[in-house]
């Protein structure tokens, strides 16, 4: 065929595509009106799973040229819409924007959600709680620094639910307009971010150029599209955001630096099959306590994911996860038996491997 014969048949496929996504958002908006009666949420993770998990499984058994990751890149993007389209549902978030939390969001919700940049934790919870805002994305834990204090406070004052997790991989990318390195006389972004990429620019030789600390990487991927001979080390979520052209991808020193956060919502999920559950447990003060409880799970054959003890309000608490849903049976019988003990955060999605 020649070249304009295959844009043709492009154009037609995606005459058809059209159709079919219109189609496809006046079903949405018949369960939209379902939900409305019923008072569900909009969002429902495990069924947005379930429907990724199928078309994974079809288009492996289909030989399709679409591979795991393009499908939910896809579909997620889709859901986005659908959601919007019934129901434009504020998302609050750790800013600045274009932050890795920012990143974070958009992989959930897409987009094309309303997003709502909060400089606090605290403040993240607080417009969630408000109903200001439907969800709530935070930072949980970091694979260099460990669990974040303040969103486990918050977990323990604030009634929500944590209805979803996002692992995002941290990787800074050299953005600029420039057409060649040689071009750059400075380099914008967070103080942490130049010592996390100092071999990429001792190797490059952009060690010699001058350096400039602002007070995030969105800060200065927004400087640097000022400049024509600027630069800005930044996530790639800052560098859309500015329209500024990425030269180098993945230019930080280590390779294996994770962060995983939290949605946080007001309701709570269905089991999926594939949940994990987490908690915080005030135990007595009494010798074996720990011991005590820990061993009903042992004994009901429940996997624990991870345990931390920390201190909030001065009282020491423990964060604790395990495999498996709230309204399993063996799950549903510990938390009977320690009920005064424990506060329940939320089942919700497993995501992959842990940070």
């Amino acid at each position: 065929m020649e070249l304009e014969d295959l844009r043709k048949e492009i154009d037609r496929i995606d005459d058809r595509l059209l159709e079919l996504y219109n189609e496809r958002l006046k079903y949405v908006h018949e369960v939209g009106v379902l939900k409305n009666r019923t008072g569900g949420s909009i969002y429902r993770p495990e069924r947005e799973q379930e429907i990724l998990e199928r078309l994974k499984k079809r288009n492996a058994e289909n030989g399709g040229m679409l591979n795991d990751s393009a499908i939910e890149a896809l579909f997620m993007e889709l859901f986005a819409v659908a959601r919007n389209f019934e129901l434009p549902e504020r998302v609050a978030f750790l800013g600045p924007e274009a932050s890795f939390t920012h990143q974070a969001a958009e992989s959930k919700f897409g987009a094309m959600s309303s997003y709502l940049p909060i400089h606090t934790i605290k403040g993240v919870f607080r417009e969630v709680a408000r109903k200001q805002a439907k969800f709530g994305v935070v930072p949980i834990e970091n694979s260099f620094n460990g669990i974040v204090s303040d969103t486990i406070s918050c977990l323990s004052d604030y009634d929500l639910k944590i209805i979803a997790e996002v692992m995002v991989d941290i990787h800074h990318v050299l953005a600029t307009k420039a057409e060649n390195i040689k071009d750059i006389k400075r380099i914008y972004s967070k103080d942490i971010a130049f010592g996390q990429c100092s071999q990429f620019l001792e190797d490059t030789g952009l060690d010699m150029v001058e350096q400039i600390p602002v007070e995030s990487t969105a800060k200065a991927a927004q400087l640097a599209a000022e400049e024509s001979s600027a630069a800005a080390i930044c996530a790639e979520v800052a560098s859309r955001l500015y329209h500024l052209p990425i030269l180098f991808r993945n230019i930080e020193d280590k390779g294996n630096n994770r962060t995983r956060f939290f949605i946080v919502s007001d309701f709570e999920n269905a089991p999926s099959g594939n949940d994990k559950s987490t908690i915080l447990v005030k135990l007595p003060n009494r010798p074996g306590a720990l011991v005590d409880f820990l061993n009903d799970f042992k004994n009901a054959n429940i996997d624990l994911t991870k345990i931390k003890s920390h201190i909030v309000g001065g009282v020491s608490i423990f964060f604790i996860e395990f495999d498996g849903h709230k309204n399993d049976e063996k799950i549903e019988e510990i938390f009977k038996k320690h009920e005064e003990s424990i506060k329940f955060l939320g089942s919700y999605i497993k995501e992959g491997n842990d940070v």
